[in-house]
């Protein structure tokens, strides 16, 4: 029981990290991360608050996940995934609640700060490596406990699966079309790119090795089924 209680505490925690990971990153003003970009272009246009147009995007990567998983439809793997990918909804609207109250309180370091030492480019640089590093340990740590994971990382599962392609070349082709995504959709509705910037590369090449230095010093922590 203890195992089980720590496992959860462990998963929660891993959750708060990401989604101020993701917001502190938003707020530099430096570039968003990719898994973000389309739902903080999309909000940044139709004026709807980021925590809730990413817990529509999500919605419909959870969609798509029960697609793909019915297309493939594996005896005895079914009915689990499809139960995952369900109790995917409930996870996103509370993550992204909490992404909703980070925002609150984390400031437009860029804007808000203007003239000080926190909206100097060092600074924002220096919030956006702790934002890396926050985004990083958090997935590290949800994903370890092997419980349900974010809609983010599930899409890339779902279709690495389905085409049979590793994760990472799947990571990096899924970050690449949501980078064209949110570029064509700035581009069009308002004649300029939105959320990508030297921060978005940062990101992407950031993360993963985050997570597998998180995973070097403490992968013994993780929870295997």
């Amino acid at each position: 029981m203890q195992k089980k209680i720590n496992r959860g505490i462990v998963y929660v925690a891993g959750l708060l990290l990401l989604a101020m990971g993701i917001i502190l990153n938003t707020k530099t003003g430096l570039g968003v991360s990719p898994i973000i970009s389309v739902a903080y272009s999309v909000s940044v246009i139709s004026g709807m608050n980021l925590g809730n147009m990413t817990l529509i995007l999500y919605s419909i990567f959870v969609l798509i996940e029960m697609i793909l998983h019915t297309i493939r439809r594996k005896k005895g793997e079914y009915v689990k995934r499809l139960f995952l990918d369900i109790l995917q909804i409930p996870l996103s609207i509370v993550f992204t609640r909490f992404m909703n109250l980070f925002a609150r309180f984390v400031p437009e370091y860029a804007k808000d700060c203007a003239g000080t030492f926190w909206g100097s480019i060092p600074a924002r640089l220096m919030l956006l490596i702790l934002a890396i590093i926050l985004t990083g340990v958090g997935a590290a740590m949800s994903l370890n406990m092997r419980i349900i994971p974010n809609p983010g990382d599930g899409i890339v599962q779902a279709i690495a699966d389905f085409t049979g392609k590793s994760v990472g070349f799947t990571k990096n082709c899924f970050d690449v079309c949501n980078v064209t995504i949110t570029c064509i959709a700035g581009l069009i509705i308002k004649g300029e790119i939105i959320g990508i910037g030297a921060g978005t590369l940062l990101s992407v090449l950031g993360v993963g090795r985050v997570i597998a230095v998180y995973n070097h010093f403490f992968g013994k922590y993780r929870y295997e089924s």
